[in-house]
């Protein structure tokens, strides 16, 4: 299970961030998330401080973000999942840098965005996370055993 879960994370760039709505209390908020993982293997997001998503990080910085496969297949349920939970913080200025050149290697794109001085990176402390790897192949795992599975 975790060998799969580490190539659809490393595969995919795209994600799906939910966060608590700072404008609609106990109303989630979810919106497309292009990621890329650092040098441990956990995800990093270059966010505007303008975006909805980051006012609701300020207020509440527990999230979710969803990674499914990209598939062919006729039926999108058939493929692998992730939801990982955790808290999304800004790094500090000394890790910044390296995520950051994470990110824009990942997202070439992106160079342009990452140079204004309303964009952060941002990284996502795993707590746990529900992999589903196919029909009968699905568990909760750990923050601990998913940093264990993409750390270097």
């Amino acid at each position: 299970m975790t060998a799969s879960l580490h190539e659809l994370l490393a595969a995919e760039r795209f994600g799906v961030l939910a966060t608590h709505s700072a404008r609609r209390p106990g109303w989630p908020f979810a919106s497309l998330a292009p990621y890329a993982l650092d040098e441990r293997g956990g995800p990093v997001l270059l966010l505007s401080d303008l975006a909805e998503h980051t006012r609701n990080i300020r207020a509440d910085a527990r999230v979710s973000l969803l990674v499914q496969q990209t598939s062919d297949e006729e039926d999108p349920q058939a493929a692998a999942r992730v939801t990982l939970l955790g808290m999304l913080v800004a790094l500090p200025s000394d890790a910044a840098p390296s995520a950051r050149e994470h990110y824009v290697a990942r997202h070439p794109r992106a160079a342009e965005y990452a140079a204004l001085s309303d964009f952060r990176v941002y990284g996502l402390s795993v707590t746990e996370a529900r992999f589903i790897g196919g029909f009968g192949n699905m568990g909760w795992l750990s923050g601990e055993a998913l940093r264990a599975v993409l750390g270097p």
